[in-house]
């Protein structure tokens, strides 16, 4: 975004007192709080195990490139009044649509399996009961809490257990790392030609530049306008400049928070389980190791905590971005907001999302290697996906005069190159 702009933005952050602040967040907050779900926590502590501070560098790319990419969903959003399937389906034909649509479910429904996979998992090590039962037991509670409640509560309640992730930060120090070694990491790019090194960026950009998020930007947009009384996409087509300057301030802060979670679960897991050897990590007690500087034995509790926080709060957005999306192409009424009554497709779409997942547990795949997978999966759709949304976030006749910036084209462009190019070498280096 440009210079002015840029300045504007922070300038509001630095001048208005921090309740006002904190007020103004919404949708872009609560999509970088689910960004770090699950399968993001396994794929950063996979990284920082595997490669020790090699990937630190990466979070200086993802952030102003997942933070480009979700701007631009919010701004299609708020401008046409339309989710991103909505948009897709005016402009062009059914094929692309749901090519489209088919990209998201897959990688959703893969990663939701992952998700629930890895919170069994994490409540198996703290309990002793196994994760077979707790499998259908979560599926169950997160069905019922989004048939009792709206989404909304439910960040409500479970987004302070993400609060848990911090952890990290505070443990990384602990861990006493080199921090020259963690400097020149972060600022110097380190890239190995394998298939494995390939493949592990692939997975840190796929769990952080998710096809599941960009859905649920859009839509989320949309039902903050409904929120405020705009029932019509008449009546919540177009933006203001405030309008659009508070989505830049509630992006900017989510994807921050997600970045910052990121670079030290790689950073505290490079500081922890590479330095002791620990460099295949196959279990959730593996990985929990690298919050031990901090809390020693209570390493397993916090983990857990952690881990299912972030996975009540990302399993819904993975469902709910599905069936918004079919919705949206199909014409449906349906929103987390609505009773099932109300919406019964939009449920049944959702209620199959999370029926699949649960299914794929029991086709007995190591959880964190699930965990991993799904990232890297996620990687391999997003490309096409970021191309049609840029292209449309561009175009004049949809946005008006609120056409993506020129940054924000070529981030949009620039994003997915690199993920197409990684995912490329990945093929290559494991065909060699």
């Amino acid at each position: 975004m440009p210079h002015r702009a840029m300045k504007k933005t922070f300038g509001r952050f630095l001048s208005a007192p921090l309740h006002e602040f904190f007020q103004e967040l919404g949708p872009g907050l609560i999509t970088g709080a689910a960004d770090d779900d699950p399968s993001g926590i396994s794929t950063y502590a996979v990284t920082g195990a595997s490669f020790g501070y090699g990937l630190l560098w990466t979070a200086l790319f993802s952030f102003p490139s997942m933070a480009a990419v979700q701007l631009m969903c919010a701004r299609l959003g708020m401008v046409t009044g339309l989710g991103l399937a909505g948009v897709v389906r005016r402009q062009h034909s059914r094929y692309i649509l749901w090519g489209a649509c088919a990209l998201l479910i897959v990688a959703n429904t893969f990663n939701i399996g992952a998700d629930l996979g890895g919170m069994a998992e994490v409540a198996q090590m703290i309990t002793g009961i196994t994760a077979f039962i707790w499998l259908p037991l979560f599926v169950i509670l997160i069905a019922v809490l989004l048939v009792w409640l709206s989404y909304r509560r439910i960040v409500q309640i479970f987004k302070w257990l993400t609060l848990a992730l911090f952890a990290y930060v505070i443990a990384a120090f602990l861990a006493r790392p080199h921090w020259s070694d963690v400097i020149s990491f972060t600022f110097i790019p380190h890239v190995e030609w394998t298939a494995k090194y390939m493949a592990t960026m692939l997975g840190v950009l796929g769990t952080t530049i998710s096809p599941y998020l960009f859905f649920w930007q859009a839509a989320q947009e949309v039902e903050h306008e409904r929120a405020q009384g705009r029932r019509t996409v008449k009546a919540r087509r177009g933006a203001t400049k405030k309008e659009l300057l508070a989505a830049r301030v509630d992006v900017l802060t989510g994807m921050m928070f997600s970045n910052v979670v990121m670079y030290f679960i790689i950073l505290g897991s490079g500081a922890t389980l590479y330095v002791s050897g620990h460099r295949d990590i196959e279990t959730a007690r593996q990985a929990a190791e690298a919050l031990r500087p901090l809390a020693g034995n209570g390493a397993y509790f916090l983990f857990a905590i952690g881990l299912i926080g972030t996975g009540m709060l990302g399993v819904p957005v993975l469902a709910g971005s599905a069936a918004y999306a079919v919705s949206e192409a199909m014409r449906w009424r349906g929103s987390l907001n609505d009773k099932p009554r109300r919406a019964p497709k939009f449920y049944l779409v959702l209620a199959l999302a999370l029926g699949i997942g649960l299914l794929l547990n029991y086709l007995k795949l190591e959880a964190v290697k699930m965990l991993f997978l799904a990232a890297v999966i996620n990687g391999l759709l997003a490309p096409p996906l970021i191309v049609l949304l840029t292209t449309l976030s561009s175009n004049s006749k949809i946005m008006g005069t609120h056409v993506s910036s020129l940054l924000l084209r070529v981030l949009g462009w620039t994003t997915a190159f690199v993920m197409t190019l990684v995912s490329v070498s990945m093929f290559i280096a494991w065909f060699r």
